[in-house]
């Protein structure tokens, strides 16, 4: 059988995602098993790499694990295909989200997201127009999204008629479901609102079976300047990584924007820099939260924040002249005919508070898991 070590490294651990380099043994189904002898569900993405998720380790813990083979997978993440472009999410068995990937939207974009309580955590204005007690503001804000003022020139943000870029999805694969995890990926077509091809984007999306309390979206953007050079403009009308969370939510309400340097409110987050941000307030059933995590490889990491008072929060690397009040003239990037540029988010669904969700733990989760080695 197929042992390691797990090593938390200097984290409490606690519902962590792990990534394990080990051979696959014989068998369709698996767990690892630990010192207390629990299985905990287990998946192989391929014949060299396991993935499963650390109930809870103390900080500076080193502990032995087993792989086994299991009659059969837990239900754990499914995508399932819909009509007109939509996937569902679900965590054994429930929704947790909903994938809109037709060519009668805009752009793609996840909603609605099941928090905690079973309540949307995001706002549900317009997909659902009538809402009672909901804000109407931003056609173009849709839950959770991917958007830039200016590709080119062209307006990837907003949905002013006759004067917006569109994202179409020209294929969504999904690559894995499983007892862990589960993975779809979209390769779409940035058009200009001339109909002109402005470049391709890989975007993959990665969910876990966590629980609700605490539930990860991994989201990864590939642009690929395939027309010619891309030119990402310098606006704050933009977000790689874009959230609108519930009205109930808004910080002009009874709601809070924290960053990782402890500011507070919009007045103390726009335009700066930090490795997250997180948004709570109520939602029916609680105080709930969204934090975007940036990743150390990004592009201008840590990235600047976009993010309001009246619900919208963005991760935005371009807009430097606005957030700098001038001081650098020009935070556009220009991508190179042929060259690909990657980001890669976390955006972490929660309940209760920043600290209460602790937060800046499960940032280390993802930018520092723990790690493994084959026991000898």
């Amino acid at each position: 059988m197929t042992k390691f070590i797990l090593s938390s490294q200097s984290h409490p651990r606690r519902h962590c995602p792990v990534v394990v380099s080990c051979p696959k043994p014989a068998g369709d189904a698996f767990a690892v098993v630990g010192p207390t002898g629990e299985k905990t569900p287990a998946q192989f993405i391929d014949d060299a790499t396991l993935v499963f998720i650390v109930d809870e380790l103390p900080p500076h813990a080193e502990l032995a694990y087993e792989v086994v083979p299991v009659d059969a997978a837990a239900e754990g993440v499914k995508i399932h295909v819909k009509a007109q472009g939509d996937f569902d999410v679900t965590v054994d068995g429930r929704l947790f989200t909903t994938l809109h990937t037709g060519s009668q939207w805009v752009r793609p974009f996840l909603f609605p997201v099941i928090g905690p309580y079973g309540s949307g955590l995001t706002r549900a204005w317009p997909v659902i127009p009538d809402v009672p007690g909901e804000t109407r503001d931003h056609v173009h804000q849709k839950s959770f999204w991917t958007g830039w003022g200016d590709v080119n020139g062209s307006d990837g943000w907003c949905e002013e008629a006759g004067k917006y870029a569109s994202v179409l999805v020209r294929e969504a694969a999904i690559l894995e479901n499983g007892p862990v995890r589960a993975r779809i990926q979209l390769r779409c077509d940035w058009i200009s609102e001339k109909g002109v091809k402005l470049m391709e984007e890989t975007r993959l999306y990665t969910f876990y079976a966590l629980p609700a309390a605490a539930r990860p979206v991994d989201v990864e953007c590939t642009f690929t300047a395939t027309e010619g050079a891309v030119r990402f403009g310098d606006t704050k009308e933009g977000g790689i990584c874009s959230i609108r969370v519930a009205t109930s939510m808004d910080a002009s309400g009874n709601g809070t924007i924290r960053n990782s340097y402890g500011a507070i409110g919009e007045e103390e987050n726009w335009g700066k820099r930090a490795q997250w941000c997180d948004y709570y307030g109520p939602v029916p059933g609680g105080t709930a939260g969204i934090c975007i995590m940036d990743n150390p490889a990004n592009l201008r990491y840590p990235t600047y924040w976009h993010v309001r008072n009246y619900g919208l929060m963005t991760a935005n690397p371009f807009g430097l002249s606005y957030f700098t009040d001038g001081a650098i003239k020009d935070g556009s990037h220009v991508l190179e005919a042929a060259q690909s540029l990657t980001f890669r988010y976390r955006v972490l669904f929660h309940a209760g508070c920043t600290c209460g969700a602790q937060v800046a733990e499960k940032y280390h989760d993802y930018i520092n898991p723990p790690k493994a080695k084959l026991a000898d």
